[in-house]
């Protein structure tokens, strides 16, 4: 019936799109006005008047080429928005725990080289003297994630395993605290950094450690960049006809390889 195909052809004109999925929902537009006609011919009307009848229950033209241009500009706006908010999610959680992991890194250095400094100060000394605490207080307040020294001189102790059991049951020969910037957000912990000479002195240091507010922002951030990535790549899927349960599940384990495992599949169906 040329004036259905006519019609059809007139409310996707200049419709943007997947050429696959327009052809499919003209297709299927078609094949609602076919059945529609039959059922008003099988009532007694006209070829003629059942087709006008079908046509005008579906719409107008110009109401319909805006109902559907409006659904594919949604449609698309809709896809563009879940890729932009993932790319946008993973760049603002790939870059506040690159800069702590690099501070953290830093810091870790830091303790390393107070902590050789302070050993070059007790080298050679039976005892800690004041200018020597002094020295030694002044590294570590030239830290900012070091509360806590204690020194501890362990050459009496023959075995070094005990070294330990020696340190958690006697009172440092020198101890001093200082605070530390720790608001409640930063969500920290002090762990303690232990360290030998292996002959005279045992140092050890608490410091302060921001894993957990790395581990919080890496997997709060990264379980909303693969939901979103997830919701655009099965949009995508959907709308080129390929949408199963099996790709979703690949989309959201593996994410880009996922797609891109998903793209090269459609380029060999079509190659075939």
């Amino acid at each position: 019936m040329k004036q259905i195909e006519s019609y059809v052809d007139e409310v996707y004109h200049n419709v943007r799109g997947n050429k696959k999925d327009i052809e499919d929902l003209k297709a299927e537009m078609k094949n609602h006005l076919l059945e529609a006609v039959h059922e008003l011919k099988s009532e007694g009307k006209s070829e003629k008047e059942s087709i006008e009848i079908a046509i005008n229950r579906f719409g107008g033209e110009n109401e319909m080429r805006s109902v559907v241009g409006q659904l594919f500009k949604a449609q698309k706006v809709f896809a563009k928005w879940m890729l932009y908010l993932a790319v946008i999610c993973f760049i603002t959680t790939v870059t506040p725990f690159g800069v702590i992991w690099s501070l953290e890194e830093q810091n870790a250095r830091e303790n390393s080289i107070v902590a050789t400094n302070i050993f070059d100060v007790l080298e050679g000394k039976r005892a800690i003297s004041k200018d020597m605490e002094e020295e030694i207080k002044g590294l570590v307040q030239g830290t900012d994630q070091i509360s806590k020294i204690e020194i501890y001189n362990v050459s009496t102790i023959d075995n070094n395993n005990l070294v330990f059991d020696y340190v958690r049951d006697t009172k440092p020969d020198y101890r001093y605290e200082q605070k530390v910037w720790n608001p409640e957000w930063l969500q920290a912990d002090f762990f303690p950094y232990g360290n030998a000479d292996g002959k005279r002195w045992y140092v050890e240091m608490e410091t302060r450690h921001i894993g957990s507010l790395m581990s919080i922002i890496l997997f709060s951030g990264m379980a909303v960049y693969i939901t979103l990535f997830t919701i655009w790549a099965t949009v995508n899927a959907y709308h080129h006809k390929r949408l199963n349960i099996g790709w979703v599940i690949v989309f959201a384990l593996l994410n880009v390889v996922g797609y891109l495992l998903y793209f090269l599949v459609g380029i060999r169906k079509v190659a075939a």
